[in-house]
C-alpha cells in the first residue's frame, strides 16, 4: 500500500508509473460477464439481497467447474460464494479456528492470512522457507514446530513466489493435517495461472479441507468483490451464520454476471499467454538487471527476486527504483516480516508493452550503477 501511494503521489504530479506492484490483472471482466451485467441493470430485478452462500445458478456453475476442470465432484450445497476471497478467508478462519489456537503457514506469504487471523485472536505461526523447500510448507518443518497447531494455511500458486504443490506433497501436508487433527486450507485462487503444470485442488484430495478461491485473478473480476470456498460439511452451517451477520450477501450484480464467466474461457485464456510471455521475458531480463535468484515462478503472475547483493532493504530499495526509474515494486517486507528485506516482488499481469519497457529500464538502471 506504501508502494501504490507514492506510485499514485508520482502520477498526481504528471510522472510516469509502471505499475508492476499491484497483483491484478490488467485486463477488465470477459464480455460476456459485462454484458450479463448490463443485462441485469437493465430488467425489471430491484438487485436486493440474495441468501448468504449465493444465488443456487452461481452455486451450480462453480460446482460444474470443479467437474469439467478437476474431474471431480463437488456437491453444490458445499459452495459458498464470499465478499471476494477476502470475505471467504474471514468467514472461514471464524468457523474453523477459536481465539487462541494457532495456524501455521509458509514464510514468505500473503501478509492477509496472518493480519485476519490475528484480528480474530488466532496466533499465525510462519514456518521459513527458502529455495530448498520451493518456498512451500513440508510435513518435516510442521513436525519440527514446539507446539501443535490447530490449522495450515497452503497456497498453490502461492504469493508471493508463484512456486506450487505437486500432488503428492499436497497429499503428504493434507494426510498429516487428518492425522494431527488440523484443519487445512487451501488457497486456491490463483488457480488457472500456470505456466507447463496444471494446479492440484484439495478436493481431490481431501473432504475435511476449506478451500478459497476468486473471480479475482483468472476470471479477472478483480473489482467486483467476488469469491467463493469450497466448504466442509461440518461447516456449512457456521459460515452461512457468520455471513448472513457480517455481510448478508455477495454484491448480487456480480454474482448474477459471474455466472456467464465460465462461458468466457477462450477469452480468459488469452490472457494466460499475455502473463506467460511477460514471464517468459522477465525470466531472460531480470537477470541482466542483477535480479538473477528468482523463487520459481510456476504459476499466479509474480517473480520473488532474492537482492540480498544489493541490498538489506527492499523497502528502501523499491523507493530507489520507483524515484529512479517510474517502475513500482512490492518489497518483501510485506511477505516475510524477519526476511522480506532482501527480496523484492515484480507483478507481470501488466500489458506486454509495459512489462518490456520496465525491464529495459531496469537494465539501464542497473547499468548506470
Amino acid at each position: 500500500m506504501e508502494v501504490m501511494r507514492a506510485a499514485a503521489e508520482r502520477e498526481a504530479a504528471g510522472l510516469e508509473v509502471l505499475h508492476m506492484e499491484v497483483g491484478q490483472p490488467s485486463s477488465g471482466a470477459p464480455k460476456g460477464v459485462v454484458e450479463a451485467a448490463t443485462r441485469a441493470l437493465a430488467g425489471s430485478d430491484p438487485l436486493g439481497y440474495t441468501t448468504a452462500l449465493g444465488i443456487p445458478p452461481l452455486r451450480s456453475a462453480i460446482a460444474r467447474w470443479y467437474q469439467d476442470r478437476y474431474k471431480v465432484s463437488v456437491p453444490e450445497q458445499r459452495v459458498c460464494v464470499t465478499t471476494g476471497s477476502s470475505g471467504a478467508f474471514q468467514l472461514g478462519f471464524l468457523a474453523a479456528f477459536d481465539p487462541g489456537d494457532r495456524v501455521a503457514m509458509a514464510s514468505p506469504s500473503y501478509p492477509a492470512y496472518r493480519h485476519t487471523l490475528t484480528a480474530i485472536g488466532v496466533e499465525p505461526v510462519e514456518l521459513p522457507t527458502g529455495p530448498e523447500h520451493r518456498f512451500q510448507p513440508t510435513v518435516e518443518l510442521l513436525e519440527k514446530l514446539d507446539r501443535p497447531v490447530q490449522g495450515l494455511i497452503v497456497a498453490s500458486p502461492a504469493n508471493p513466489t508463484g512456486t506450487m504443490l505437486s500432488r503428492d506433497e499436497l497429499t503428504a501436508l493434507s494426510r498429516w493435517c487428518d492425522a494431527n487433527g488440523v484443519r487445512l486450507v487451501s488457497d486456491e485462487i490463483y488457480h488457472g495461472l500456470t505456466y507447463g503444470t496444471e494446479a492440484v485442488t484439495a478436493a481431490e484430495i481431501s473432504d475435511r479441507a476449506l478451500i478459497v478461491n476468486s473471480f479475482s485473478k483468472y476470471f479477472s473480476m478483480t473489482g467486483w468483490r467476488l469469491g467463493w470456498m469450497v466448504v466442509p460439511d461440518d461447516l456449512i452451517r457456521s459460515v452461512e451464520c457468520l455471513a448472513q451477520n457480517l455481510f448478508i450477501s455477495a454484491p448480487t450484480i456480480s454474482q448474477i454476471a459471474a455466472v456467464a464467466a465460465f462461458d468466457c474461457v477462450e477469452e480468459l485464456e488469452g490472457h494466460i499467454a499475455r502473463y506467460a510471455r511477460n514471464r517468459e521475458l522477465l525470466l531472460r531480463e531480470l537477470p541482466k538487471a542483477g535480479f538473477g535468484r528468482m523463487a520459481p515462478a510456476d504459476g499466479a503472475f509474480y517473480i520473488y527476486a532474492d537482492v540480498s547483493d544489493m541490498t538489506d532493504d527492499s523497502e528502501e530499495l523499491a523507493k530507489r527504483i520507483l524515484a529512479e526509474t517510474g517502475i513500482a515494486c512490492t518489497p518483501g517486507i510485506d511477505f516475510d516480516p524477519a526476511r522480506g528485506r532482501r527480496f523484492l516482488r515484480f507483478s507481470f499481469a501488466g500489458s506486454e508493452e509495459t512489462i518490456a519497457e520496465a525491464a529495459r529500464r531496469l537494465i539501464a538502471w542497473r547499468e548506470g550503477k
